[in-house]
């Protein structure tokens, strides 16, 4: 009998329990200068583990070691927000202490809960596709922008926030996760597109059309435009601006962007900085024919901005952020529909590039049909 991969994938990762209530159980195993020790053996033997299971139809996708490294990871982040919020306990009360005690965040408990969530179902759902045969460069490239975005303002938030001065040995084991995206990223990129052949008489019929005769396009392009302003600004303020309206927004709307931790300066920052120039490129890429990138950077930014965006809206109303730095009550409904239109923007455009991709594709020769494949 043939149980499928990622059957197999899902009750290998909750073997990740065991490992966590032994740690949890053994006090040897909590030593600062332990856990990093225990935690790269362990994914060793993870690593071995899986080599071992799939030995008779090894993965030609090198990506399939990583995400299965990473799904059993995923079940640790779940486990240390539920502790977090109280839903468990006898897990990881120790990893607090002595592992990493910015965990105990807000921004840190909303991370994970994406983590164990969103990124163990899409690891799931690209085994799957790997199993059958099935092209997932779309879905590992979402996977690649929110991974990468999650590790980018974590990582270096840690270092610039109040829990500076707790950085201990795990800290570290971070840094598998931020290459292993970075690496994903670029492997992913380098691989050839599987686009629809599309007639060349329709590639050029959606090609001649103005943006003022693609309505969804001309709201996208604003979108792009304004979601720019509204970078601009928030970079702006969390690098304390003095101009009124700064001061107003950071103390009346979103005093979450001076919470101390350094979550939310790190990401405003990053928005500005990287973000912007992304969001031109794309909105480029609406008005501009033949754009065959916009397919994969739309996909790299969207899952970059849903995980910031999620862990940045609800960390700002959250019970573990101070009362002073959290939404004010009277303007929570306007930040909150702020927030998510800013996360959802980008998830609505990369749909758009999938679904209708003949604007952004190289003309074909005339009569193929639509639903051939072929390789750019």
């Amino acid at each position: 009998m043939n149980i499928p991969q990622e059957i197999c994938v899902y009750f290998f990762s909750l073997s990740a329990l065991l490992v966590l209530y032994t740690m949890n159980n053994v006090p040897v195993l909590q030593h600062p200068q332990v856990i990093p020790v225990f935690g790269v053996a362990v994914m060793l033997l993870v690593f071995l583990a899986v080599r071992l299971a799939v030995r008779h139809r090894p993965p030609k996708d090198p990506l399939f070691y990583v995400y299965v490294e990473f799904s059993f990871t995923c079940v640790i982040s779940l486990v240390m927000a539920l502790e977090q919020e109280g839903y468990t306990s006898g897990f990881m009360g120790f990893y607090q202490k002595t592992g990493e005690p910015y965990i105990v965040t807000a921004y840190a408990i909303m991370m994970a809960y994406w983590d164990g969530i969103v990124h163990f179902l899409l690891y799931l759902f690209m085994v799957q596709r790997m199993a059958n045969g099935t092209s997932c460069r779309g879905m590992g490239l979402f996977w690649a922008g929110s991974l990468l975005a999650n590790m980018t303002v974590y990582v270096p938030g840690i270092t610039i926030g109040k829990y500076a001065v707790s950085i201990l040995p795990t800290y570290w084991l971070n840094f598998p996760f931020l290459f292993g995206a970075l690496w994903g990223a670029v492997s992913l990129f380098n691989r050839p597109r599987e686009l629809p052949i599309i007639p060349a008489d329709r590639v050029a019929a959606e090609q001649r059309r103005s943006l003022l005769s693609r309505p969804l396009d001309l709201l996208l392009v604003l979108f792009l435009v304004t979601a720019m302003g509204f970078t601009i600004f928030r970079g702006i303020v969390v690098l304390d601006c003095p101009l009124d309206s700064c001061f107003t927004y950071i103390y009346q709307y979103e005093p979450y962007l001076k919470d101390p931790v350094g979550f939310p300066r790190f990401m405003m920052l990053l928005y500005l900085f990287y973000g912007l120039p992304l969001l031109a490129l794309l909105a480029y890429g609406l008005w501009t024919p033949g754009c065959t990138w916009m397919l994969d950077c739309s996909m790299l930014l969207a899952g970059a901005i849903a995980q910031c965006q999620w862990c940045h809206t609800a960390a700002s109303l959250h019970r573990r952020t101070p009362f002073t730095y959290r939404v004010p009550e009277g303007h929570r409904v306007s930040v909150v529909a702020l927030n998510v239109l800013y996360g959802a923007g980008p998830l609505l455009l990369a749909l758009r590039c999938v679904l209708r991709p003949a604007f952004f594709l190289k003309a074909v020769p005339q009569g193929q049909a639509n639903h051939e494949k072929k390789n750019d």
